[in-house]
């Protein structure tokens, strides 16, 4: 769902429009989230944070609460999925603090905790292990004909000895100082915006979708300035109508197994009387002859 500032063109509006908010459950592919995006001085912000939609077939009510003090809710059927700060689960302002760039990691730091033993010595021959050798137990077939098939060289196989490059083994680094961390400073372009929540008009709303298979319904769509008022709703729209939906879903898909059990036996009973009949059949042609 995106809400629109007042003024948009409805006649020409694409999926380019500018709009204040997006909001709404994506279930496409891989793609299963609620999307929470804020418009602000002309880009679009995406949420921080992972909210996880529901998928089944039944009526799902996605509720997003933006309060004047700069916090929100997120709510599925009208339980809470998510809160939080606009200023902290969203890149909407510079960070407060940055990287100082007059810092940088001094040329002489040891960051490696481990190092070479410098009295691990290479052991004497270590370099002349080959990698294969011939199979001892291979014997020299008694077709060979060395005339014709030339010398028997025995198969290669890998040298059980062989143990790869040699690397002197690791000890403590006695000079390790641990990670490098980059000093941080004061942000001098952050400034607080206690206004993030803020927009200065809604015009209309609109549904973005992109959609593989028909049935999907969109109903009940409200935007107030009360969260009393959106409860209200809620408890008239899906409460009072959710179970029955469910039984009314859970029958319609009883009948549907019901009917694909029946079809399935039914083959299955076609498929042994064609069999027993061309059994039948074989029995017959043998009597015959």
């Amino acid at each position: 769902m995106k809400l629109f500032p007042a003024g948009l063109d409805q006649e020409h509006m694409t999926g380019e429009s500018n709009y204040n908010i997006m909001f709404g459950p994506d279930v496409c592919g891989y793609t299963k989230k609620v999307h929470v995006i804020f418009t602000n001085k002309g880009k679009n912000h995406l949420i921080k944070k992972t909210i996880n939609p529901e998928d089944n077939q039944l009526t799902h009510v996605y509720t997003l609460i933006v309060h004047p003090d700069n916090t929100y809710e997120v709510r599925i059927d009208g339980s809470k999925k998510e809160s939080g700060s606009l200023a902290e689960d969203w890149d909407i302002l510079p960070p407060k603090k940055i990287k100082d760039p007059a810092q940088s990691k001094p040329a002489n730091w040891v960051d490696n905790p481990k190092m070479d033993d410098p009295n691990d010595k290479k052991p004497e021959g270590y370099d002349d292990i080959p990698k294969q050798i011939p199979d001892p137990s291979a014997t020299k077939p008694d077709s060979w004909d060395t005339d014709s098939d030339g010398e028997w060289e025995a198969p290669m196989i890998a040298n059980p000895d062989y143990k790869g490059p040699w690397h002197p083994k690791q000890i403590d680094n006695p000079d390790y100082k641990g990670p490098w961390v980059h000093p941080e400073i004061d942000n001098p372009d952050y400034e607080p915006d206690d206004t993030l929540y803020l927009y200065s008009s809604f015009g209309a709303v609109g549904i973005d979708i992109w959609q593989v298979k028909s049935g999907t319904i969109f109903d009940n769509i409200i935007i107030t300035d009360s969260v009393t008022e959106a409860e209200k709703f809620l408890e008239d729209t899906y409460t009072k109508n959710k179970d029955a939906e469910k039984a009314a879903f859970d029958a319609a898909e009883k009948r549907r197994t019901d009917a694909e059990e029946a079809e399935r036996k039914k083959a299955e009973e076609e498929r042994k009387k064609n069999a027993d009949e061309d059994e039948d059949e074989d029995t017959k042609e043998k009597v015959d002859l």
